[in-house]
Protein backbone atom coordinates (compact mmCIF):
# COMPACT_ATOMS: atom_id res chain seq x y z
CA UNK A 1 0.00 0.00 0.00
CA UNK A 2 1.45 3.14 -0.93
CA UNK A 3 1.85 5.77 1.82
CA UNK A 4 -0.30 8.31 2.51
CA UNK A 5 -0.46 11.60 0.87
CA UNK A 6 0.50 14.64 3.45
CA UNK A 7 -2.76 15.93 2.31
CA UNK A 8 -3.99 12.83 3.96
CA UNK A 9 -2.64 14.01 7.67
CA UNK A 10 -4.51 17.33 7.63
CA UNK A 11 -7.09 17.90 9.72
CA UNK A 12 -10.42 17.59 8.19
CA UNK A 13 -11.42 21.42 9.19
CA UNK A 14 -7.80 22.46 7.12
CA UNK A 15 -8.67 20.23 4.34
CA UNK A 16 -12.21 21.68 3.70
CA UNK A 17 -10.78 24.75 3.38
CA UNK A 18 -8.15 23.20 1.09
CA UNK A 19 -10.99 21.72 -0.65
CA UNK A 20 -12.87 25.38 -0.77
CA UNK A 21 -9.68 27.83 -1.65
CA UNK A 22 -8.73 25.46 -4.69
CA UNK A 23 -12.35 25.64 -5.84
CA UNK A 24 -12.69 29.48 -5.39
CA UNK A 25 -8.69 30.07 -6.90
CA UNK A 26 -10.32 27.87 -10.03
CA UNK A 27 -8.04 24.75 -9.34
CA UNK A 28 -5.10 26.95 -9.23
CA UNK A 29 -2.72 28.94 -7.41
CA UNK A 30 -1.02 26.17 -5.47
CA UNK A 31 1.95 28.08 -4.87
CA UNK A 32 0.06 30.35 -2.74
CA UNK A 33 -2.15 26.83 -1.37
CA UNK A 34 1.18 26.02 -0.21
CA UNK A 35 2.21 28.88 1.33
CA UNK A 36 -1.34 29.12 3.80
CA UNK A 37 -0.55 25.11 4.35
CA UNK A 38 3.00 26.34 5.54
CA UNK A 39 1.37 29.18 7.57
CA UNK A 40 -1.12 26.15 8.90
CA UNK A 41 1.71 24.65 10.26
CA UNK A 42 1.70 21.77 7.28
CA UNK A 43 4.52 21.37 5.00
CA UNK A 44 3.07 20.22 1.92
CA UNK A 45 4.60 21.33 -1.71
CA UNK A 46 3.26 23.27 -4.81
CA UNK A 47 2.99 19.63 -6.88
CA UNK A 48 1.50 17.85 -3.72
CA UNK A 49 -1.24 20.85 -3.73
CA UNK A 50 -1.38 20.41 -7.13
CA UNK A 51 -1.45 16.83 -7.54
CA UNK A 52 -4.25 16.79 -5.21
CA UNK A 53 -6.38 19.97 -6.85
CA UNK A 54 -5.94 18.16 -9.73
CA UNK A 55 -7.85 14.72 -8.08
CA UNK A 56 -10.53 17.22 -6.48
CA UNK A 57 -11.35 18.69 -9.78
CA UNK A 58 -11.81 15.05 -11.36
CA UNK A 59 -14.01 13.77 -8.27
CA UNK A 60 -16.14 16.94 -9.14
CA UNK A 61 -16.00 16.41 -12.81
CA UNK A 62 -17.26 13.16 -12.13
CA UNK A 63 -20.38 13.92 -9.55
CA UNK A 64 -21.24 16.85 -12.58
CA UNK A 65 -21.08 14.36 -15.00
CA UNK A 66 -22.93 11.42 -13.11
CA UNK A 67 -25.59 14.27 -12.36
CA UNK A 68 -26.09 15.72 -15.42
CA UNK A 69 -26.56 12.25 -17.06
CA UNK A 70 -28.83 11.36 -14.34
CA UNK A 71 -31.46 14.26 -15.19
CA UNK A 72 -30.79 13.39 -19.00
CA UNK A 73 -31.89 9.82 -18.39
CA UNK A 74 -34.87 10.86 -16.16
CA UNK A 75 -36.35 13.27 -18.63
CA UNK A 76 -36.13 10.87 -20.95
CA UNK A 77 -36.75 7.54 -19.52
CA UNK A 78 -39.13 8.71 -16.14
CA UNK A 79 -38.42 5.62 -13.99
CA UNK A 80 -41.49 5.86 -11.32
CA UNK A 81 -40.78 2.34 -10.10
CA UNK A 82 -37.46 3.50 -9.28
CA UNK A 83 -36.02 0.44 -10.94
CA UNK A 84 -32.67 2.56 -11.12
CA UNK A 85 -32.18 3.03 -7.86
CA UNK A 86 -32.93 -0.74 -7.25
CA UNK A 87 -30.26 -1.78 -10.09
CA UNK A 88 -28.14 0.70 -8.43
CA UNK A 89 -28.42 -0.85 -5.34
CA UNK A 90 -28.27 -4.43 -5.88
CA UNK A 91 -24.43 -4.01 -7.89
CA UNK A 92 -23.28 -1.83 -5.05
CA UNK A 93 -24.48 -4.82 -2.66
CA UNK A 94 -22.99 -7.42 -5.58
CA UNK A 95 -19.88 -5.93 -5.22
CA UNK A 96 -19.51 -5.34 -1.60
CA UNK A 97 -20.39 -9.14 -1.52
CA UNK A 98 -17.95 -10.39 -3.90
CA UNK A 99 -14.88 -8.18 -2.12
CA UNK A 100 -15.93 -9.87 1.20
CA UNK A 101 -15.59 -13.13 -0.45
CA UNK A 102 -12.22 -11.81 -2.23
CA UNK A 103 -10.99 -10.73 1.33
CA UNK A 104 -12.02 -14.31 2.76
CA UNK A 105 -9.99 -16.00 0.11
CA UNK A 106 -7.05 -13.90 -0.04
CA UNK A 107 -3.99 -15.58 0.50
CA UNK A 108 -2.18 -12.59 1.24
CA UNK A 109 -4.86 -11.42 4.15
CA UNK A 110 -4.28 -8.16 6.03
CA UNK A 111 -3.86 -8.64 10.04
CA UNK A 112 -6.79 -9.23 12.08
CA UNK A 113 -7.59 -5.71 12.95
CA UNK A 114 -7.41 -4.41 9.59
CA UNK A 115 -9.77 -7.58 8.60
CA UNK A 116 -12.00 -6.41 11.59
CA UNK A 117 -11.82 -2.78 10.20
CA UNK A 118 -12.58 -3.44 6.63
CA UNK A 119 -15.55 -6.22 7.76
CA UNK A 120 -17.14 -3.41 10.30
CA UNK A 121 -16.37 -0.72 7.24
CA UNK A 122 -18.49 -3.41 4.62
CA UNK A 123 -21.19 -4.15 7.50
CA UNK A 124 -22.10 -0.26 7.72
CA UNK A 125 -22.15 -0.15 4.08
CA UNK A 126 -24.86 -2.62 3.71
CA UNK A 127 -26.76 -1.65 6.61
CA UNK A 128 -27.16 2.04 4.85
CA UNK A 129 -27.88 0.27 1.62
CA UNK A 130 -30.50 -1.73 3.09
CA UNK A 131 -32.25 1.31 4.67
CA UNK A 132 -31.74 3.27 1.91
CA UNK A 133 -33.47 -0.01 0.13
CA UNK A 134 -36.04 -0.24 2.72
CA UNK A 135 -36.92 4.00 2.28
CA UNK A 136 -37.39 3.46 -0.93
CA UNK A 137 -39.46 0.71 -1.28
CA UNK A 138 -41.61 1.87 1.46
CA UNK A 139 -41.95 4.95 -0.22
CA UNK A 140 -42.86 3.74 -3.50
CA UNK A 141 -45.64 1.74 -1.85
CA UNK A 142 -47.20 4.35 -0.10
CA UNK A 143 -47.14 6.77 -3.14
CA UNK A 144 -48.88 3.41 -5.79
CA UNK A 145 -51.26 3.84 -2.10
CA UNK A 146 -51.89 6.68 -2.21
CA UNK A 147 -52.48 6.97 -6.41
CA UNK A 148 -54.99 4.03 -5.86
CA UNK A 149 -57.20 5.96 -3.35
CA UNK A 150 -57.29 8.66 -5.55
CA UNK A 151 -58.32 6.71 -8.48
CA UNK A 152 -60.83 5.43 -6.26
CA UNK A 153 -61.91 8.50 -5.00
CA UNK A 154 -61.88 9.78 -8.66
CA UNK A 155 -64.34 6.81 -9.69
CA UNK A 156 -66.73 7.66 -6.88
CA UNK A 157 -66.81 11.30 -7.89
CA UNK A 158 -67.74 9.28 -11.52
CA UNK A 159 -64.80 10.78 -13.42
CA UNK A 160 -64.42 7.90 -16.42
CA UNK A 161 -62.59 10.23 -18.79
CA UNK A 162 -60.95 13.29 -19.68
CA UNK A 163 -57.16 14.25 -20.94
CA UNK A 164 -53.98 13.17 -18.92
CA UNK A 165 -53.56 16.68 -17.56
CA UNK A 166 -57.00 17.02 -16.37
CA UNK A 167 -56.75 13.35 -15.00
CA UNK A 168 -53.13 14.29 -13.38
CA UNK A 169 -54.26 17.83 -11.85
CA UNK A 170 -57.18 15.64 -10.09
CA UNK A 171 -55.12 12.81 -8.94
CA UNK A 172 -52.86 15.28 -7.54
CA UNK A 173 -54.91 16.85 -5.02
CA UNK A 174 -55.62 13.62 -3.29
CA UNK A 175 -51.42 12.56 -3.08
CA UNK A 176 -49.81 14.21 0.05
CA UNK A 177 -48.02 17.47 -0.17
CA UNK A 178 -44.37 15.79 -0.63
CA UNK A 179 -45.56 12.61 -3.06
CA UNK A 180 -46.60 15.92 -6.02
Amino acid sequence: MPPASKIDLVDEETRRELDARIIANGFGGYVGLSDWLTERGYSIGKSAVGLYGKNLQRRIDAIKTSTEAARQIAAAAPDDADDRSNAIISLVQTSIFESLIALHEAEDEPNHAERVALLGKAAKNIATLTRASVARHKWATEVRRNIAAALEALKKEGFDSGTLDEAEKRISIYLPANNR
